[in-house]
């Protein structure tokens, strides 16, 4: 016994396996109690009525009809892949030129609850119901609901093909749509959330502008705490005349690779350079005032007259910095954090060091001649084969320091004086 599949007049969905049995009216009168209505013509998807059960075949796709001609089935989802390479391009089979706005509008009510909307030249498919439940008050909604006098707002224009035309943007509907499906708001990164919430203001999908909103709020934030990289540090010093002065002030320049890099005179105030790699690196005679500089690499770096008032350098690795500037200008690094940091072999002579905190600094064989430590904390430090000669360090912490082999004799520095 063969069967067939059955689909509605000018539909694709919704489709009925029935059986084929003695003759073309039992088969009609089946059709008839599958889709509710008073089926009399069976068609071809190609238009040829049925009017011999002989012509039916085992699993043939038939159209039924009530008495109407035939409505060609028009495949929207393949527009975009056709001959003409556009979503923007019309199929080939359009809808019966007798039928008129109006009489179209009442087919597919009639006949479909799906519905095909051609936004911008893409067409998209969806259920009545989607447009409908999720945001009621929205104008999709109201194109497509119905009060006692008909469409409570006149819906727009239909192309050739039976779509309802919208003239806004496919690649913001989309995910406006798929919002109205499943509840969730999810977009391609590559989509720009700015125009996926002017199109929600649009069709006024009123539960979807908050959850944009706090989108493009945090992609802004995370837009400016995104650390500059070396690249943007050097077009900054490409593009600044010597004469300026250079502004990174409170800038992120986090995790920053800024190795043998000429950083002179630039302003570092309160910049984040944690985890900064800057070997052999220039900054004589910069502003680094409260910076974070914690488990920063400074290793044989310039640092002439700097100034590092209360910066935080905790875990960094100054090993052979020279601080020492033959002119005479001194750095100044009073109350800066040093805890931990490795000084190892630096000259250092001259510096500021007033109320630092160096506790488990490694300041092995250091250059501190005339170095001011008054008030600073050496607890556990280790200064041996250091060079404190003139040295202030009037009220410092020396609890469990090491002093062996020490250039200068402790008292000779002005520790005692």
């Amino acid at each position: 016994m063969k069967r067939v599949i059955l689909f509605r007049n000018g539909t694709e969905v919704n489709g009925k396996v029935v059986l084929v049995t003695h003759s073309l009216e039992e088969l009609l009168i089946a059709a008839s109690s599958k889709f509710g209505i008073v089926a009399k013509r069976l068609f071809t998807p190609h238009g040829g009525e049925i009017d011999d059960l002989k012509l039916i075949r085992d699993d043939d796709i038939l159209y039924v009809t009530e008495s109407e001609d035939f409505i060609p089935v028009v495949n929207y989802s393949s527009l975009a892949n056709n001959a003409c390479g556009s979503s923007s391009c019309a199929p080939t089979v359009p809808i019966p030129a007798q039928y008129s706005e109006r009489e179209q509008h009442t087919w597919r009510k009639k006949n479909s609850e799906w519905v095909t909307l051609n936004v911008g030249g893409k067409y998209f498919t969806t259920s009545r119901s989607t447009l409908l439940t999720k945001e009621p008050m929205s104008m999709l909604a109201r194109m497509f609901a119905e009060g006692e006098g008909g469409y409570l707002m006149a819906p727009s224009n239909m192309d050739r093909n039976g779509a309802y035309l919208i003239d806004r943007s496919p690649t913001y509907f989309e995910p406006i749509l798929n919002y109205l499906r499943n509840g969730q708001l999810i977009f391609d990164t590559n989509v720009n959330p700015e125009g996926v919430l002017e199109e929600a203001r649009f069709f006024g999908i009123e539960s979807l502008v908050p959850q944009l909103e706090t989108i493009i709020q945090s992609v802004q934030r995370s837009r400016d705490i995104v650390p500059l990289a070396r690249r943007d540090v050097i077009n900054a010093l490409i593009l600044t005349p010597y004469t300026a002065e250079l502004r990174f002030q409170g800038v992120n320049l986090a995790g920053s690779d800024l190795s043998r890099l000429d950083l002179r005179y630039i302003n570092f105030k309160y910049a984040c350079l944690h985890g900064c790699r800057m070997v052999g690196a220039n900054l004589s005679w910069c502003c680094l005032e409260r910076a974070d500089l914690s488990h920063v690499v400074l290793e044989g770096a310039q640092l002439l007259g700097v100034k590092m008032l209360c910066a935080n350098l905790e875990g960094a690795n100054l090993r052979g910095c020279n601080f020492e500037d033959p002119a005479g200008s001194r750095a100044n690094m009073e109350g800066v954090n040093l805890k931990g940091a490795n000084l190892e072999g630096s000259n250092m002579a001259g510096v500021n060091l007033r109320v630092a905190t160096l506790k488990n600094a490694n300041l092995q064989n250091c250059d501190l001649r005339a170095a001011v430590l008054a008030g600073a904390d050496l607890e556990n430090c280790d200064l041996s084969g250091s060079d404190l000669h003139e040295a202030n360090l009037r009220g410092a912490n020396l609890k469990d320091a090491a002093f062996e082999l020490m250039l200068t004799p402790l008292h000779m520095s002005q520790t005692i004086r």
